[in-house]
């Protein structure tokens, strides 16, 4: 069992940047591939960036490829995502979430465990 926690969203302005940071419960955090999705209003939920259990593999989606950075850091079993350059469109309730097998994939059926999300709202 695995329990997540998002941390970090908030309001921003166009351009601006915003760090979330996913909390892990469970001593075999370093097993799970994690990934973020994103969801707006009236939408479904979407893909944004996933990265395996090492950290050593990443994929994101095309809408924010050079802007956003996921990351994990298994000693303190916390993954994160750093978003620069952010536009009215990335607003979004986003979800960490955890896939229990070691490489990443961009599909939400594949994850075990998600967050309850964490609000992102981009002004201009």
């Amino acid at each position: 069992q695995v329990q997540l926690v998002e941390s970090g969203g908030g309001l921003v302005q166009a351009g601006g940047s915003l760090r979330l940071s996913c909390a892990a419960s469970g001593r075999t955090f370093s097993s799970y591939a994690m990934g973020w999705f994103r969801q707006a209003p009236g939408k479904g939920r979407d893909f944004v960036a996933a990265v395996s259990w090492s950290g050593g593999t990443t994929y994101y989606a095309d809408s924010v490829k050079g802007r956003f950075t996921i990351s994990r850091d298994n000693a303190k079993n916390t993954v994160y995502l750093q978003m620069n350059s952010l536009k009215l469109e990335d607003t979004a309730v986003y979800y960490c979430a955890a896939q229990g097998r070691r490489e990443p994939s961009n599909s939400a059926i594949n994850y075990d465990y998600w967050g309850q999300g964490t609000q992102v709202t981009v002004s201009s």
